[in-house]
C-alpha cells in the first residue's frame, strides 16, 4: 500500500496549532506508540523521526507495513472518533519526538478549530475508506455459509458502521477447511478478530470485542440520549452535540434505520441527482462523530424510567445510561407476510432492503418486489437497472395511490419491470435459499430474491407507560390524550415533540402524525432538540 495512505500537507502554523493539543514523548527505534488490540489509543503527531503503520501478523499471515509516516504527519484513523480499539499497530522506525493527542483532546481540537477539524476529519475518513480495500481488512474477517442470514447480519452491521473488514462465504465443498481452525459447521459464522476466532459470532459479540459497546462510567450523567439511529435520530444527535449537549446515540442494529435500505432517494433537498440511503446515512454518521456524538450499536434500549430529575435508559444487558433528557426515534419494525418458511429465507432470499449488499446476493437473477409505496418503486428501479428482471407485486389496484407519480411513470415505462396490481405472494419455494415464489394472479415464478416493502409497526413496546395511539405510535405535544400530576407540578404543558413523560421526546416514524419521509424525519429530529433545550432550561 506504501504511501497511498491519506497524509494531508499542513502549513507550519497549522502544525504548531495541532501540537498544542498533544503531550510530547521521546521515541526510539522499535518503540510502539500503540498496538493492535489497545482499547484506548491516541492520535500520534510525528514531529521528528518516523513511525510506520503495521498490520500485525495474524498467525497464518506475516505482518504487512501499511505506510510510513514522517515528520509533520499524524497517525490514526476513524476509530479514534467512535471509540473503536486499535486494529493496526504503529512502530517507530526512526527515533525522534511524537505528540500524543488523547481522544478527549482530539474532540476539543475538532470543537475549537474548524480548519484543523476539516483536515483531520477528511484524512481519518479517507484512511478508513482506503484501509477497507487493503490488507488491513483481514484484521476483521467474517466467515459463514453464503446463504446464512447470520452472516448477512454481520456484514450489514460491518457495512453500516463502516468497519474495515473482509467476508468469506463458505460452500459445502469448503468443509475440509474447518479442521485446521478447530471449529465445526455449527460454530458458523466465525469472526476472526486479529486472527483470533470468535465462534457463533453476532453483531453484539463483535461490537463488544471491538470496543463499540456501551461501557458504563460511574456517576456519569449525559445531557441527551437518542434511541434509534435513523434519519431522525442522527439529526437529533448531530444538532444536540453541535449545540453543546453531551449526546449518546443508540441503535439496536446499526445506524441508518429504514433509510439506509433505500436504494435511491430522489426528492431529498439538495440532491438533484438523487442519493442512496446508504450514502446519506454514511455521511450523517461521519457528521455525528465530528461533533462528538458517542454512537453505540448494536445497543438496544428496553426501558426508560424517571429517577428524580433524571432518566434511566436500561439496555438489554442491564447496563443503565443516566441522562437529563431523551429523544425516542426508534422507528418501526418491518412487517412480514404470513407464509410458510418465511423465517427460513430471511437473509437467504428474503430482504427488507435493496442496496449493494443485497444486490450481490441476487446477481442479475429474477426477483420479486412486494409493496405499493415509494420504497418498493425505488427498489424495483434499482434492481432492474442492475440487471435483475423484476416483478413488482402490488396488493391494490391503483399503483399511484401511495406512490409518487414520478416513480409510477418510470415503472410503467421500464421494460425490465413487470407490475402486477391486485396481486399477492402466496407461497415460497427453495432449498437452503429462496428459488421461487407463487403469485396468485400469475402462478409460480423464479425468484432469487423477494424484497418486501409492506410497511412497519412502531417500535414502542418497551415504552408501555407512555401515551400511544391504538397502533402503538407515540403521542406528542398537544396530541397527548391526558396529562398526569407530574405536568401540574411542572406548571407547563408538553412542548412540541414531547411525550407524556416530561423530558422524553419522540421524532420520526415512531411518532403519531409523522410524514414517514426522510426529509420530514430529519426536520423532526432537529426540531425536537430545540424543545430539549427549553425543557432543560426550565
Amino acid at each position: 500500500m506504501g504511501t497511498e495512505l491519506e497524509m494531508p500537507t499542513l502549513t507550519t502554523a497549522q502544525w504548531k496549532r495541532m501540537l498544542t493539543y498533544g503531550t510530547p514523548q521521546k521515541t526510539e527505534v522499535g518503540d510502539y506508540v500503540f498496538r493492535s488490540g489497545d482499547a484506548e489509543y491516541d492520535l500520534i503527531l510525528v514531529d521528528t523521526g518516523e513511525v510506520e503503520v503495521v498490520r500485525d501478523a495474524l498467525g497464518w499471515m506475516e505482518e504487512v507495513v501499511i505506510a510510513p509516516m514522517g515528520p509533520h504527519s499524524f497517525v490514526g484513523e476513524l476509530g479514534l472518533l467512535n471509540g473503536q480499539g486499535a486494529f493496526l499497530s504503529a512502530r517507530v522506525t526512526r527515533g525522534g519526538t511524537v505528540y500524543r493527542v488523547p481522544r478527549s483532546a482530539l474532540r476539543r481540537l475538532m470543537a475549537e478549530d474548524d480548519e484543523l477539524c476539516d483536515i483531520v476529519l477528511h484524512a481519518l475518513w479517507a484512511r478508513r475508506e482506503h484501509l477497507r480495500r487493503g490488507p488491513a481488512a483481514l484484521t476483521l474477517k467474517l466467515v459463514g455459509a453464503g446463504s446464512s442470514p447470520e452472516l448477512m447480519a454481520l456484514r450489514r452491521f460491518a457495512e453500516r458502521l463502516d468497519l474495515v473488514y473482509s467476508a468469506y462465504e463458505l460452500t459445502p465443498e469448503d468443509r475440509e477447511h474447518f479442521a485446521p481452525h478447530e471449529f465445526a459447521a455449527e460454530d458458523l459464522p466465525v469472526a476472526f478478530i486479529q486472527g483470533e476466532p470468535l465462534v457463533r459470532a453476532t453483531p453484539g459479540l463483535v461490537a463488544d470485542r471491538l470496543g463499540l459497546s456501551y461501557q458504563a462510567v460511574a456517576d456519569t450523567v449525559v445531557d441527551l440520549v437518542v434511541v434509534g439511529a435513523g434519519p431522525a435520530g442522527l439529526a437529533a444527535a448531530i444538532y444536540g452535540a453541535s449545540e453543546g449537549l453531551s449526546t449518546v446515540l443508540l441503535d439496536a442494529v446499526a445506524p441508518g434505520g429504514q433509510a439506509a435500505t433505500t436504494s435511491r432517494i430522489e426528492n431529498f433537498l439538495g440532491f438533484p441527482f438523487g442519493v442512496s440511503g446508504e450514502d446519506l446515512i454514511g455521511q450523517a454518521s461521519l457528521q455525528a462523530l465530528k461533533f462528538g456524538v458517542r454512537v453505540y450499536a448494536p445497543c438496544e434500549a428496553v426501558a426508560l424510567t424517571p429517577v428524580g430529575d433524571l432518566l434511566d435508559v436500561t439496555l438489554t444487558d442491564g447496563r443503565i445510561i443516566r441522562t437529563r433528557s431523551a429523544i425516542v426515534t426508534s422507528g418501526a419494525a418491518y412487517r412480514t407476510l404470513p407464509l410458510d418458511r418465511w423465517s427460513d429465507f430471511e437473509g437467504a432470499g428474503i430482504y427488507y432492503a435493496a442496496t449493494q449488499l443485497e444486490l450481490r446476493q441476487v446477481l442479475e437473477s429474477p426477483v420479486v418486489v412486494v409493496g405499493g409505496a415509494n420504497s418498493a418503486g425505488q427498489a424495483s428501479l434499482y434492481l432492474a437497472a442492475n440487471g435483475c428482471p423484476v416483478r413488482l407485486v402490488v396488493r391494490g389496484d391503483d399503483l399511484g395511490k401511495r406512490m409518487s407519480s414520478y416513480l409510477v411513470d418510470r415503472l410503467v415505462e421500464d421494460p425490465r419491470v413487470e407490475v402486477h396490481t391486485g396481486s399477492h405472494v402466496v407461497a415460497l419455494a427453495g432449498g437452503e435459499a429462496l428459488e421461487g415464489v407463487r403469485i396468485d394472479s400469475v402462478g409460480d415464478v423464479s425468484a432469487r430474491g423477494l424484497f418486501c416493502f409492506i410497511g412497519a409497526d412502531p417500535a414502542t413496546s418497551w415504552l408501555s407507560s407512555l401515551d400511544r395511539d391504538d397502533d402503538g405510535f407515540l403521542r406528542t405535544g398537544v396530541d397527548i390524550s391526558a396529562l398526569g400530576l407530574q405536568w401540574r407540578q411542572l406548571g407547563r404543558e408538553p412542548l412540541p415533540f414531547e411525550t407524556s413523560l416530561p423530558r422524553v421526546f419522540a421524532a420520526g416514524d415512531v411518532r403519531r402524525g409523522s410524514m414517514k419521509r426522510v426529509a420530514a424525519a430529519v426536520g423532526e429530529g432537529s426540531s425536537a432538540v430545540a424543545s430539549v433545550h427549553r425543557a432543560l432550561a426550565g
